[in-house]
């Protein structure tokens, strides 16, 4: 795809951390770089707004991430772990995020989504009905197809993963970088 970016452009940036997150360390074994990210989402233009969408675990270190996102930038929306009677957990922010998606149509001129959720292509299809660009960062290996083609534009992180991860990528998962970069 021809990218039509231009400096003028107003642009939101919208982080499905979780996708991100799992899609990095099944992969790649290690972790994004937000910050390499969301300057791949603003790519010079002028940010209206950036948000990233998180899950609350109690686990660890989670709020100094959290900070450090917002250090970064973004505005983070945190929402709870849903425990279940039985076990079963639930955590995502599908609506939360087409809301301020939604919200935010009449202000900017194009939306970055960086996740591979399928279930984001309706969101994409209503924004460029409103005259807003779709575009979609993610790894390739873990993106759903129906978002890429709905997408005005892909940035695939799996063409150059070591500018958006941080640190190195695990051995046992550099023999399947090589073999899916043979396919």
């Amino acid at each position: 795809m021809i990218s039509s970016q231009h400096k003028e452009q107003k642009v939101g940036v919208f982080i499905d951390v979780q996708n991100m997150y799992y899609s990095a360390k099944n992969i790649y074994g290690t972790k994004v770089n937000f910050a390499k990210v969301l300057a791949e989402g603003i790519a010079g233009r002028k940010l209206i707004r950036a948000f990233t969408y998180v899950i609350k675990a109690d686990v660890g270190a989670e709020q100094e991430f959290f900070s450090a996102l917002e250090k970064i930038g973004f505005e983070v929306r945190q929402k709870d772990l849903q425990i279940f009677y039985g076990g079963a957990k639930k955590g995502d922010w599908d609506v939360g995020l087409c809301m301020d998606v939604i919200r935010l149509i009449p202000k900017i001129d194009a939306m970055v989504l960086v996740s591979g959720d399928g279930d984001y292509t309706e969101l994409l299809e209503y924004a460029k009905s409103q005259g807003v660009r779709t575009e979609v960062i993610g790894f390739s290996q873990t993106v759903s197809s129906k978002l890429t083609e709905v997408a005005d534009y892909f940035v695939d992180m799996s063409e150059e993963p070591q500018k958006y991860l941080i640190g190195k990528i695990s051995p046992k998962h550099e023999k399947n970088e090589k073999r899916e970069s043979i396919i």
